[in-house]
């Protein structure tokens, strides 16, 4: 007897099934990507069938405490985004623009796995030859045991990756990348949404059941977001993305950095951000990041520039602020702010406008962060507004300042986070003063201010007149 046949619409964009055909895809919005996809009944019932007996049901105080366990990355920038290391029966997915260095971290998180487990490398993109010309680029072979434990799959098939896995049951497996898996049973064509899907509910499935770990790399658009639905980031627990900045000279010369941040952490927090560099030897961790978004120059400095203190995570870095203002070209005037959000420049501005009667309303404001770090932290808005001020007035701020505070719209002064630790650190790395929020507890070193008028009294003291 002939199988009946269902027939389903899917969008070749987001995967979205409709039982008739419509012009525009509701859930991605684009036009004409519905395909009449054929499904079979008896398939379809055969997966309803399916089990794998009673699922097991334990009370929360039975529960081993091992099963939180988590196996160091031996990368110490990586296991600071991750939360302290890679949770195991977890899944993590890091995004990043083409050549940044997603399988690179990858190799070397294999090289240097505190594991004694067995490790399983999973390439769709790369051949096990090319995988060991990488590894001799990195170095991996001067270190002792790396080789040996990191086992090659060069494959995207779902079957093959699945018989390995259960042939040699390793303890982390890393699959580069999500794009290049592809099934049989997903019944679409390689590369398409249903097939990374399909493919990584399979991996992640199978890395819970056996007390394993997963690491997968994923293509980006061109705005920048993970390529694919939004169902993948939902899938996974733990979302990094690789940030890189442009080339820059700071006081610790010229510096390709790497950002790894978390957009999403189901075991630590989203605030942790990694620095790296990258170098013919691969990506070295940057552990004493205080100074390295700070230029040289020698001298004051010019108009517009302001000393930040701010933190990223439990660490603080000092970086430097740049402001310009120049006449607009336009009726309306505009923020340019890649680094920082505009949002926030337009708050900080018109809280100049009204409290200090700085006119700003007719300039065009550029604003930018040396190193090309993106700061995303209320305490720099303080370093922000005296940067505007600067800039507008032309006046220089003092070289030996460090500022942080968060501006309310009231142009008061509000506490931030660690103001203690943020004025030893800016001591330590040699400033001579502090302008910041009163704290609960006095600090010698700081200089407190309440307002914004009050805190450019002390920077510049009553002589300054304010210019419009």
């Amino acid at each position: 007897m002939k199988k009946q046949k269902t027939l389903v619409y899917k969008c070749s964009s987001c995967g979205r099934e409709e039982p008739k055909w419509l012009g525009r895809c509701p859930e991605c919005g684009e036009w004409n990507t519905l395909a009449e996809t054929p499904v079979s009944a008896g398939k379809i019932e055969n997966r309803r069938k399916e089990t794998r007996g009673v699922p097991q049901i334990l009370p929360l105080s039975a529960v081993d405490p091992m099963e939180g366990s988590r196996i160091g990355s031996g990368i110490g920038e990586l296991d600071r985004v991750l939360g302290g290391g890679i949770m195991r029966r977890s899944s993590v997915l890091v995004g990043g623009e083409p050549g940044i260095g997603k399988s690179t971290l990858l190799l070397q998180a294999a090289a240097c796995a505190e594991t004694k487990g067995r490790i399983l490398y999973v390439s769709g993109e790369e051949s096990a030859g090319q995988l060991r010309l990488r590894a001799d680029r990195l170095g991996l072979n001067d270190k002792k045991g790396c080789m040996e434990r990191i086992e090659i799959l060069s494959t995207g098939n779902l079957v093959e990756i699945e018989n390995a896995l259960n042939a040699i049951k390793p303890v982390l497996i890393l699959v580069d990348s999500a794009q290049t898996l592809f099934s049989a049973d997903a019944g679409s064509a390689p590369g398409t949404i249903n097939q990374m899907k399909f493919c990584t509910f399979e991996l992640i499935e199978w890395v819970k059941e056996h007390d394993a770990a997963l690491l997968l790399t994923a293509h980006v658009t061109k705005e920048g977001f993970i390529a694919g639905p939004k169902t993948l980031e939902h899938m996974v627990d733990t979302v990094l993305y690789f940030e890189q900045n442009d080339k820059t000279s700071g006081l610790s010369g010229t510096v390709d950095c790497r950002f790894l941040r978390a957009a999403k952490n189901r075991f630590g927090s989203v605030d942790e951000i990694g620095i790296f560099t990258m170098s013919e030897q691969g990506l070295s961790p940057v552990e004493d990041a205080d100074r390295l978004f700070l230029i040289r120059r020698e001298g004051e400095l010019p108009p517009g520039v302001a000393t930040a203190a701010v933190l990223e995570g439990t660490r603080t870095i000092l970086v430097e602020i740049q402001a310009l203002t120049i006449p607009a070209k336009g009726a309306v005037s505009r923020v340019f702010s890649d680094k920082i959000d505009s949002g926030r420049v337009s708050r900080v501005s018109a809280a100049l406008e009204k409290h200090l009667g700085l006119r700003l309303s007719d300039q065009d404001l550029y604003v930018n962060a040396a190193g090309g770090i993106r700061i995303t932290e209320v305490g720099v808005e303080l370093a922000l507004a005296c940067a505007l001020y600067s800039a507008r007035t032309g006046l220089v701020l003092p070289s030996d300042l460090v500022i942080s505070g968060e501006l309310s719209l009231t142009g008061e002064i509000r506490p931030v986070r660690r103001l203690a630790g943020r004025v030893k650190n800016a001591l330590n790395l040699g400033f001579n003063s502090f302008l910041g929020p009163a704290p609960d507890q006095p600090i010698p070193e700081l200089k407190a201010a309440a307002d914004i008028k009050s805190a450019i009294k002390m920077i510049y003291g009553n002589s300054k007149e304010i210019k419009n």
